[in-house]
């Protein structure tokens, strides 16, 4: 992978990491306001919904550095440093921006709804789902190509 992919998909992967540490906050203050009787948490939402929010950060944001990391070591097309640069940042973006959408809406993303928040995650989800299926398939094309 070409240093400035590189380089931009661990910027991305930082990024969304620390969007992921900030949904800590509306995370904690929800589960707090949870186990206390009578508590009224600062943020909307459910812990389920930030829980995710806050993995979906940590978790994407750690995927798009290591992979960054790890295709320093082989050799590929330029078609394929694409399917690999894009499909991550549109799986981190897409997640981390339907995580938190999700938390504060109250929609799941389970299926379209209409023109509503609810649709609005479902798609971001679905968009992030077409884009880590491709590029780790790219990732695993391209490791087992590359064997010695």
């Amino acid at each position: 992978m070409n240093k400035n992919m590189q380089m931009t998909l661990v910027g991305h992967g930082a990024l969304i990491f620390l969007l992921g540490m900030l949904a800590g906050f509306p995370f904690a203050s929800v589960l707090v306001a949870s186990l206390e009787p009578g508590a009224v948490a600062a943020w909307p939402g459910d812990v389920r919904a930030w829980r995710m929010a806050h993995m979906e950060g940590a978790l994407n944001g750690m995927l798009m550095i290591a992979v960054a990391a790890a295709m320093t070591h082989v050799v590929m097309t330029a078609r394929v440093q694409g399917v690999i640069f894009w499909g991550l940042i549109v799986t981190g973006w897409g997640n981390i921006i339907a995580s938190i959408v999700s938390a504060m809406t109250g929609g799941r993303g389970l299926g379209f709804t209409g023109l509503d928040w609810n649709s609005l995650t479902f798609t971001l989800f679905m968009a992030a789902i077409i884009g880590v299926v491709l590029a780790m398939a790219a990732v695993a094309y391209t490791a087992f190509r590359n064997r010695s």
